[in-house]
């Protein structure tokens, strides 16, 4: 039973330093670059832990994801709340941002017979400091 215990204790050291290095990162990233950030500043742990812990994150809902060519891309979010971002290609920055008015979805969707159970807006472009460079 000990070994169960300094593995659970593992394990969540290994969580916490995972939910620490997505929070401290500026924009969206890689599960791949997250470990490897954290394999870099001393805490080795697995990419499957990594996948693990950010999909979890996800479905708590304290974590964004994208897709994009390749794969997907996560970022720390505040809970609660449905919201939208611009994400910069180049570096992975994101803001939130407010759409106008959702009514034109629910609209479209009503017009064609559709009931929304879900959606995802992502506008993707360059930052001001990626495009002036």
């Amino acid at each position: 039973m000990p070994r169960a215990r300094l593995g659970d204790q593992r394990n969540t050291v290994q969580k916490e330093a995972i939910t620490a290095a997505l929070a401290q990162s500026p924009g969206f990233v890689s599960a791949q670059d997250l470990h490897q950030r954290l394999n870099d500043d001393g805490n080795p742990v697995g990419l499957a832990t990594v996948y693990r812990r950010l999909n979890a994150l996800v479905d708590a809902g304290e974590a964004d994801t994208i897709p994009v060519p390749g794969g997907q891309l996560f970022r720390a979010c505040r809970p609660g709340g449905h919201h939208h971002h611009l994400v910069c290609e180049d570096c992975g920055n994101a803001v939130e941002i407010d759409p106008p008015s959702e009514d034109w979805l629910q609209d479209a969707a009503q017009r064609n017979g559709y009931t929304i159970t879900r959606h995802l807006l992502e506008a993707f472009g360059r930052c001001a400091d990626c495009t002036a460079a």
